[in-house]
């Protein structure tokens, strides 16, 4: 891969080491034939769907610059979604849409979006790594790692692949209904996208239960 000719010498030890150190809880469950990363993205926005990725990776790959998705670039994170995708023994998206979140609650919607990512790959993970989380309704054994994309490659590789997917689909979005530039800030709250929802009120991809007082705002002054 073209990424590997980027680093040589000591910074290519130093990166190494680094991705060493992002395997120790893999290691640990090494009996395991297929352990999986399961991250989230989206659990914060006014608008769009929650998605969820789960990632089986081959034990002991170290994918150079694989790291927790926000501590990426843009450009990085689409170049290491290519990769994943070509490597991983397994992965799959899960994603829970702005209707269901407001039917039961962002927790439980999240919840909802990873078991679909679980269930989702074509081989069964023994052993689940999970970003902060412990999922209802999965019987095999789970880990709950606080910080886990930093910590883990198999949950730093689902973060990428839950954070592109769903930075992809609100670009859609962004020509579905460009005046609230989804493109830009991916349904966040920013400044710009509260005025938006100020003018324009809701479209049908915000989550009507996090944008209430924007909402009745908008009513009191009709």
């Amino acid at each position: 891969m073209g990424r590997r000719k980027e680093l040589t010498g000591e910074k290519l030890e130093k990166e190494l080491a680094r991705l060493d150190g992002m395997l120790v809880y893999e290691r640990q469950y090494s009996w395991a034939s297929f352990i999986c990363g399961v991250d989230e993205a989206g659990r914060g926005p006014l608008a769009g769907p929650v998605t969820a990725g789960a990632v089986i990776l081959p034990k002991g790959l170290k994918i150079l610059h694989l790291n927790d998705s926000k501590k990426l670039s843009e450009k990085r994170r689409e170049e290491l979604y290519l990769e994943i995708q070509e490597k991983a023994v397994s992965w799959a998206i899960g994603m829970a849409d702005p209707g269901r979140i407001d039917e039961i609650n962002i927790l439980q919607a999240t919840y909802e979006a990873m078991r679909k990512a679980v269930l989702g790959l074509s081989r069964e993970p023994e052993v689940l790594l999970n970003d902060a989380v412990m999922i209802p309704g999965l019987a095999m054994k789970q880990v709950k790692l606080i910080h886990g994309d930093g910590i883990s490659l198999s949950i730093a590789a689902a973060s990428v692949m839950a954070k592109v997917t769903r930075d992809h689909m609100m670009a859609e979005y962004d020509q579905l209904y460009p005046e609230y530039g989804f493109g830009k800030h991916k349904g966040y709250g920013t400044a710009a996208h509260i005025q938006a929802l100020r003018e324009y009120g809701p479209c049908p991809i915000h989550r009507k239960t996090f944008i209430g007082k924007f909402v009745k705002e908008r009513e009191a002054d009709e």
